[in-house]
């Protein structure tokens, strides 16, 4: 019997709207465009003129896979300075196209982070096609603060980030401020903003305004 992961990685080309080659760009363009241009992260704009983001794709298609490449790619962050590479984005191509797959990816990868005694120098934020957050309706629009076009683990410097963000006025108000901008933009501005949207907002339960 084919296993649920494994399910959902042969179903990948089918969930997915878009190419597994055009991962790295799509999401370098979703950061530019939506994370950058809509202030969604107080610290990525310096990042991304500094060119110090790496996009980095895996074509795991199972879960165990998946963690492997994600350990490499902590592993390079960490053997780079900060300023030649500040945060990196794993994008996953060709498994977890399921919510619910992805958390399980998601919590393995944060095991290992704390298990290579490096909880408080990295931290995690995770963005997916069909991410919603806990105690939200599926079709809430305020969940597209952290859809993106692929399956994502963000590893990010959390030295940096306490940085940035003790310059930040009432840093705890961001995620809400964010929820009301979804609100106020609605699914039109979001495709105007971003079309590559359109082609995956119907796969998604997320279309309602």
């Amino acid at each position: 019997m084919i296993s649920r992961l494994g399910y959902y990685a042969a179903m990948t080309k089918q969930i997915f709207a878009f190419p597994a080659e055009q991962a790295s760009e799509l999401m370098q363009q979703w950061v530019e465009t939506m994370v950058v241009g809509l202030n969604l992260c107080p610290f990525a704009a310096p990042e991304v003129r500094n060119n110090t983001i790496r996009y980095a794709v895996s074509a795991a298609e199972r879960l165990e896979t998946a963690a492997e490449d994600f350990l490499g790619e902590l592993s390079n962050i960490q053997a780079k300075e900060e300023g030649e590479l500040s945060t990196t984005l794993v994008s996953f191509t060709h498994c977890v196209a399921d919510f619910d797959a992805f958390l399980d990816l998601l919590d393995l990868c944060q095991d290992l982070l704390e298990q290579a005694g490096l909880e408080g120098v990295f931290q995690l934020a995770s963005f997916h096609p069909n991410y919603c957050f806990s105690g939200v309706p599926e079709g809430d629009i305020s969940n597209w603060t952290n859809r993106a076009p692929f399956p994502t683990i963000h590893i990010i410097r959390e030295g940096q980030m306490s940085r940035v963000l003790v310059h930040y006025k009432n840093p705890d108000e961001i995620p809400e401020r964010n929820m009301a901008l979804m609100e106020t933009l609605g699914k039109e501005g979001l495709i105007k903003r971003f079309p590559p949207l359109a082609a995956y907002w119907e796969s998604s339960s997320a279309g309602d305004d």
